[in-house]
């Protein structure tokens, strides 16, 4: 009887195992292709939010190669310059800088957006692409969960506040890095400020990007007849530092697995890319799209239109400036 190990062992299993990830790895690309995609962005403006490593990065670099003014928001403005210089240095575009921001401190995003507002003659493209996932319980000093704070409120305080601009630039978009894990996602208001969370892995992190979603489908909504279109995407898996919050075991068995079956942060900015920058997506608004640049439908909960209107309005709320 041939035992377990002369089969793995066995000249002909490592050749199957190799062509099966070879087969895996290829399957993580998409159709679409940013590279074969000929859209210009010379004198057009655009926004990236998290673009200092991971996807985000990839999508202000595909962005600077079309020719577009570029603006990394970031929270470390140190990082955020290393960024800026590799992709200056990369694209041959020079009209790539940094601006500060913390999307956990609304008066962060305030000022953030009254400079862009009083510096940039136009806004083009608007990528929310920060987040975290895996953060203990922590209350900022506006009285929110940190995670919503940096995953929803700001981006959807920051979003509000630049939509003049955007209607003034139009045709303009705005696109929202959420996730496939919306599915798992709860709705709960009082999660904004803390309470009745459970800290556990990514469930807060599931919770944020529903209400990315949510909200999105309802700035679609509001924002009709003005040009300017608002959508949110799946990246897929991706190996970033999303996961830097996680217990070291965890990290250590998805970077395991995710170096055959996870998509590289280039990999994972292409739907984002699709969304801001194709033809194909133009006029399109209020939908989901998947990581292979489909549209797909989000979970129910994301396409109560109800739910829509009275999440929107308590962001609203909260984000107010009394």
């Amino acid at each position: 009887m041939v035992g377990l190990l002369d089969v793995i062992s066995h000249p002909l299993w490592m050749v199957a195992t190799l062509l099966l990830l070879m087969v895996v790895r290829s399957q993580r690309r998409g159709s679409w292709d940013p590279r074969a995609c000929p859209t210009h962005l010379k004198g057009k403006t655009a926004i990236v939010t998290g673009a200092n490593s991971g996807i985000g990065k990839f999508i202000a670099m595909d962005f600077a190669r079309r020719g577009a003014r570029v603006i990394l928001a970031c929270r470390c403005v140190s990082r955020g310059s290393a960024a800026a210089k590799e992709i200056r240095e990369i694209t041959g575009n020079h009209d790539v800088h940094v601006r500060q921001v913390d999307l956990s401190s609304l008066d962060s995003v305030r000022e953030f957006a009254e400079t862009i507002m009083r510096e940039e003659r136009g806004l083009h493209i608007l990528i929310n692409n920060a987040g975290v996932s895996g953060l203990p319980r922590q209350i900022t000093k506006d009285g929110f969960d940190v995670s919503f704070a940096t995953n929803h409120l700001g981006p959807f305080l920051l979003t509000n506040q630049l939509l003049d601009l955007m209607k003034a630039s139009a045709p303009a978009r705005i696109v929202t890095i959420s996730s496939v894990n919306h599915k798992k996602g709860e709705v709960d208001f009082s999660h904004f400020r803390g309470e009745n969370v459970t800290y556990n892995l990514d469930r807060v992190y599931n919770n944020t990007k529903l209400h990315n979603i949510i909200c999105t489908n309802e700035f679609a909504r509001r924002l009709q007849g003005t040009g300017v279109t608002a959508n949110s995407v799946h990246p897929g898996v991706v190996m970033t530092g999303m996961m830097r919050h996680y217990p070291f075991r965890i990290r250590c068995i998805f970077s395991l697995i995710g170096l055959f079956f996870f998509k590289s942060a280039e990999e994972g900015a292409v739907s984002a890319i699709y969304c801001a920058v194709s033809e194909e997506a133009e006029g399109i608004s209020g939908k989901y799209f998947d990581s292979d640049c489909s549209l797909v439908l989000p979970a129910p909960l994301a396409r109560d239109k109800a739910l829509a209107v009275k999440d929107f309005e308590i962001c609203e709320r909260l984000t107010s400036k009394l």
